[in-house]
């Protein structure tokens, strides 16, 4: 719990339930000199000056060792539903996350895009795991709600797709009858990127954009790695927030190391698009060491003099998670 709290984890349902920092009420912290702040408030709301907790969460364990938390829990929905419905485009996909809204509220616990590339590497690499449509559509969304007792999912769900198919958002859609399709539709999403692990990327990405420009951040990098010829895209990720992992494949038959020499302009084009639209390179999965120079090409000066300062001051000496974030 430290370590996710330390890199305020995200994941599929950040849509409903937000990240790990909108989960912490207190921390108990171990300082670089080895002093304790105890400070396990379960308040809810604390104007008592500046907020030490949000800036230990994300702090990627650079200014002090989380040894305590206290959280907020919510309770489990009493009647949970998914279903996979195939859209257009990504921009139909957001309309859909609206007309879902609309329908639902906050009941819509998670919105996953995926493309046709996904499912053709889950067929290559895991061929054991059934699949959702006989034919990979070029786009398709998982929709996961959770309702109050005495609401039916399924019917609810129903209900969203003959709206969304009169408003010719989705073409077509399957929805999960039990418990056990619902793991399937799952396993569809987390087993993407073990797929990919198997493929072997030229390059990752974690970025965000404002909802309103992910349409045109797909775009955009798809007819930049178009120009290229020679690679595979495979975009995914949690559309409710803007999260996309855009990650770049392969040719077939090729492998990564025949990429090695345009590896760093590849990373650089995605982010360079990503921050243009006023986006992130780093959404859920932190600095690290890895994107330390990213965030000095991308992040705001000011931020990052004050951030040294901070680390000064809390750890004069460098010895906590040397490296990581700030070099």
């Amino acid at each position: 719990m430290g370590g996710l709290l330390a890199c305020n984890a995200g994941g599929v349902n950040v849509l409903r339930y937000g990240n790990a920092r909108d989960l912490c009420l207190g921390l108990e912290v171990v300082f670089a000199d080895g002093t304790v702040w105890h400070g396990l408030s379960r308040l809810r709301k604390d104007n008592t000056g500046y907020d030490l907790r949000n800036l230990i969460v994300g702090s990627e364990g650079t200014l002090g060792v989380i040894t305590a938390a206290s959280l907020k829990l919510v309770p489990r929905p009493a009647g949970e539903g998914t279903a996979l419905m195939v859209v257009p485009d990504p921009e139909a996909a957001l309309k859909l996350l609206a007309l879902a809204r609309d329908h639902m509220g906050e009941a819509v616990s998670a919105f996953e895009l995926m493309s046709g590339m996904g499912l053709r590497f889950l067929e290559e690499k895991l061929p054991d795991l059934r699949r959702p449509f006989e034919e990979a559509p070029e786009w398709f969304v998982l929709i996961d709600v959770g309702l109050a007792k005495g609401l039916d999912p399924a019917e609810a769900l129903e209900a969203l797709f003959a709206d969304a198919f009169e408003a010719e958002l989705v073409t077509d859609g399957v929805i999960a009858q039990s418990e056990a399709q619902r793991h399937e539709f799952w396993e569809v999403r987390e087993q993407i990127p073990e797929a990919n692990r198997r493929v072997g990327a030229i390059s990752s990405h974690d970025i965000s954009v404002p909802l309103g420009e992910i349409a045109e951040f797909i775009r955009r990098a798809d007819v930049h790695f178009a120009a290229m010829g020679d690679v595979r895209i495979n975009c995914f990720g949690h559309l409710g927030d803007g999260n996309l992992h855009y990650n770049v494949f392969p040719a077939e038959g090729r492998t990564k190391a025949d990429y090695l020499d345009r590896r760093d302009a590849i990373k650089t084009a995605v982010h360079d698009i990503s921050h243009a639209l006023g986006g992130s390179h780093s959404a859920e999965h932190g600095i690290g060491r890895l994107k330390v120079k990213d965030l000095v090409t991308y992040g705001d000066p000011v931020k990052i003099g004050i951030m040294r300062e901070m680390k000064r001051v809390l750890d004069p000496k460098g010895i906590l998670n040397p490296g990581a974030v700030l070099g």
